[in-house]
């Protein structure tokens, strides 16, 4: 009999930005240790709990829509995993949910970011028409890092990665709503951040935030 697959939705803040990736899924594996939930392990040698992260997160970023993989065994009760999980998991990671999975990765097309750049200065005149206008061209080709290429790094052109974008100035902010790509090809925000640094660099902001809002499904409706 197969194992159902479940997930808990949680959300990432604070200091908890600055946890790694695989620190992220270890404390999750120690987590469910400590709050008395079963869940599958790896089979062999050396078999540890069994967690993914399905679209894993960059250090530094908030996020209000992150998911975690599992397979809890037994007969759960998925109302209480919640409360169990975050009594023992460190601050700033909270549980708000756990589910059963219905609709598989393949299916999560889109991410939504909020992206703050902050000026010391307050906002440079133009800075929201500017960089509107950088991110509506026909092409912008930026270059990233990539294993695959024997240089170590690919050229990417952003714009067909871009489904949304929208910018409203503040008085010492420019706030970016995007819709981006998440997998196959994924675009990281930070490459339109750099984009506008050397696009736009009367506009280079002093400093970024990023924040993870939702993810969603090829019609723009939140995956689950």
């Amino acid at each position: 009999m197969p194992v159902t697959t479940h997930r808990l939705a949680f959300s990432k803040s604070d200091t908890a930005k600055f946890i790694s990736h695989l620190d992220l899924m270890r404390t999750f594996q120690r987590a469910f240790l400590r709050a008395g939930i079963p869940i599958k392990h790896t089979e062999g040698f050396n078999p540890h709990a069994f967690v993914s992260l399905p679209l894993p997160l960059s250090v530094g970023y908030s996020s209000s829509c992150e998911v975690l993989e599992c397979q809890i065994l037994g007969e759960p009760d998925l109302e209480a995993v919640p409360e169990r999980m975050n009594a023992v998991l460190p601050a700033g990671i909270q549980v708000f949910r756990c589910y059963e999975a219905a609709r598989p990765v393949k299916e999560l097309c889109y991410v939504n970011y909020i992206v703050t750049l902050e000026y010391e200065a307050g906002a440079p005149f133009g800075a929201d028409t500017a960089i509107r206008e950088l991110l509506s061209r026909e092409s912008l080709v930026m270059e990233k890092r990539s294993k695959k290429a024997k240089s170590g790094f690919t050229q990417v052109d952003l714009i067909p990665l871009i489904a949304r974008a929208s910018i409203e100035e503040r008085r010492d902010t420019v706030a970016l709503d995007l819709v981006l790509r998440a997998q196959n090809p994924g675009l990281n925000p930070e490459l339109i951040v750099s984009a506008i640094r050397a696009q736009a660099p009367e506009f280079a902001p002093d400093y970024v935030t990023f924040h993870r809002r939702s993810v969603l499904d090829q019609n723009f409706q939140l995956w689950e």
